[in-house]
């Protein structure tokens, strides 16, 4: 097991460009694998989830060619994919197996999904029970993985109002609906992150979207296309709160992706005060960019609007931790949705920032968080092995004046391998132990 060091540090300045944006990185693999034609992929994330997708890809029969973040697909049409010998195994990654269950649905040949131990633990049921009626056959102990799909189903398209607020089931249906006899709507009633639908539009595949409904026909075709993946949002959101909560700093994160369904973290960071400026925006591929710079700010506690909830909700775990510095009190409801993560990500911030002095409290959906300061020496915090908690709690070393030891952060690799190199680089202090 890999620890962290994050020793104190308080000064922050710098230019740098993090990886590739994990669910773009994710699309480009499934939709150019069924897409006629050779689709070129640049800035292609090289973390575990996205090469597990990767991988599983290339177990069907699709050839693959890498080299550093340039990937070329050699796409096999939305029929030419061919069974895999072996059970695909996605890891960490949870979309990798909502979205390849509606795909693979559809699919003339059976297969079998599964992952590694907290994959195991996450909730199916959402996914499964809309492709069961849309005729798809899967079978699965308590809906969670591993997941056995049953070949040569003919799926029908439906009308489905998703439950909860989630781009990974609108994708998993999205993608059984290329294939599925009729016009497939799914109504959404908070928005959630479009990468998918923006990039079957790139794959030439017509795709409508209005008040809330997003509905495509079954029976088309995809075109290859050139992809160019900008930086994570959700990776560079570590270093937004970092530059925000450091007692001085000047940072600037480029060619980040700023598409407006992805875009809460710093919405909400604005409305706690946050000095953040949104330079040079352009579309790259399809999607908005900008460089964002951020400086030394006084925070302030907010109550979190709701409709921001689904727009943040990978980023809350670094945004707990933007509050604890903040002056007043936080509060965060209508988040259930954190509790079915990687980890239980309330809980599990909750314990953390009670180990290092944190005022708080956990409730149902949500947490309240009081302002405070970082005041506990040789602090111990268990990520629970989700890397999100474990980059949260080193960017807490921004503003403690202790040193904050991590363990548990192998999963680090799964969506932000160079993260040490880019903190380090711009003024932070963590090492691997």
């Amino acid at each position: 097991m890999t620890n962290f060091k994050a020793y104190s540090s308080h000064s922050l300045n710098g230019s740098i460009k993090v990886p590739g944006d994990k669910s773009i990185s994710h699309r480009s693999i499934m939709l150019g694998s069924i897409a006629n034609g050779v689709t070129n992929v640049s800035g292609f994330l090289e973390g575990k989830d996205s090469l597990a997708t990767l991988r599983a890809f290339q177990q069907m029969g699709v050839q693959i060619e890498k080299e550093g973040s340039n990937i070329a697909i050699n796409g096999v049409g939305k029929h030419g994919l061919k069974s895999p010998t072996k059970p695909l195994d996605l890891g960490n990654s949870g979309t990798s197996i909502r979205l390849m269950t509606g795909l693979l649905s559809a699919q003339s040949f059976n297969s079998q999904l599964c992952g590694d131990e907290s994959l195991s633990k996450r909730p199916m049921a959402r996914v499964i029970e809309p492709l069961y009626m849309m005729g798809a056959k899967i079978d699965s102990y308590e809906s969670k993985p591993p997941l056995s799909i049953t070949g040569n189903q003919q799926l029908s398209a439906i009308n489905y109002i998703l439950p909860v607020a989630s781009a990974q089931i609108k994708s998993c249906l999205l993608l059984a609906g290329l294939y599925a006899e009729g016009e497939t709507c799914i109504v959404e009633n908070s928005t959630t992150r479009d990468h998918t639908e923006r990039m079957l539009r790139g794959f030439g595949y017509p795709v409508n979207i209005s008040n809330g409904q997003i509905s495509l026909m079954g029976g088309g075709e995809l075109n290859a296309c050139d992809i160019e993946v900008p930086s994570d949002i959700s990776s560079a959101a570590f270093f937004i709160v970092a530059a925000s909560i450091a007692k001085e700093s000047d940072i600037t994160l480029n060619a980040v992706n700023i598409n407006p369904t992805r875009t809460g973290i710093l919405d909400i960071l604005d409305l706690m005060g946050a000095n953040i400026t949104l330079t040079d925006k352009r579309i790259v591929a399809g999607e908005l960019v900008a460089d964002i710079r951020v400086c030394s700010a006084e925070l302030h506690g907010i109550n979190i609007p709701h409709e921001l909830v689904p727009l943040a909700i990978d980023e809350f775990p670094v945004i707990f931790i933007a509050a604890s510095c903040a002056t007043g009190e936080t509060v965060l409801t209508g988040a259930k949705e954190l509790r079915v993560k990687e980890s239980d990500r309330i809980q599990v911030m909750a314990d953390g920032l009670k180990v290092l002095g944190i005022e708080i409290e956990v409730l149902k959906d949500g947490i309240r968080i009081q302002g405070g300061e970082f005041s506990k020496q040789n602090s111990v915090i268990k990520s629970h092995q989700d890397h999100r908690i474990s980059m949260s709690f080193a960017i807490a070393s921004c503003r403690s004046e202790y040193d904050i030891r991590i363990e548990g952060v192998d999963n680090v690799q799964t969506s932000f391998p160079n993260f040490l190199e880019l903190a380090n680089k711009i003024g932070m202090n963590i090492e691997e132990i």
